[in-house]
């Protein structure tokens, strides 16, 4: 079974176009226009296994709100699409991932419902050019679009470079477990047989 996707969006305030492979090997050619942003999204695609290519325009000169959400909007759709119809998957995945004096917890349910909650205070504002305002937003549109049930909490840690990529690792290694399939389940993994 083929677990790609291709997704394009364009709004006046970005053009983004993903490719995902949740089957993959965890390569990635990844363009936001944001440094930061664009390593966390490939510690996210090595980490999950994901083979993702990634392609930004967005209104930077403005801030980096627009670029980062709606890459999450993006990322999203490509992944709920690639996961298709749910069957055999295991659905649900969790990490706690240590990175220095960091650790984060990531659990996940591929449930079809979205919801999130996110509890990962940060000491810092800003992380080279990156908002770190704006990694919630970038979970919460991820989430959203894919339709699933994500937690992320800090459990420890002041490095806030540490704690943000702590959190991507562990979200995909999260996300990596949920769909990974396991031969013993037939059709969905839920009592009402539907996801």
């Amino acid at each position: 079974m083929d677990r790609t996707a291709k997704v394009t969006r364009t709004t006046k305030e970005t053009d983004i176009t993903a490719e995902i492979n949740i089957d993959g090997t965890g390569s990635y050619d990844i363009h936001t226009g944001i440094g930061f942003f664009d390593h966390m999204l490939c510690g996210f695609a090595r980490h999950g296994l994901f083979d993702i290519k990634l392609n930004v325009k967005g209104d930077l000169e403005v801030d980096g709100h627009h670029t980062v959400e709606d890459t999450g909007i993006v990322l999203g759709q490509a992944f709920k699409e690639a996961v298709g119809n749910k069957e055999g998957i295991k659905r649900f995945g969790s990490a706690i991932l240590p990175m220095d004096e960091a650790l984060v917890l990531a659990a996940v349910d591929i449930s079809g419902r979205h919801y999130m909650d996110f509890d990962l205070p940060l000491e810092t504002d800003m992380i080279g050019g990156f908002d770190t305002q704006l990694v919630k937003e970038f979970f919460y549109a991820f989430s959203d679009a894919a339709r699933i049930n994500l937690h992320i909490k800090k459990i420890s840690g002041v490095n806030s470079h540490h704690v943000v990529e702590a959190a991507f690792k562990a979200a995909a290694k999260a996300l990596c477990d949920a769909s990974c399939t396991d031969i013993r389940i037939k059709g969905v993994q839920s009592t009402k047989g539907v996801l």
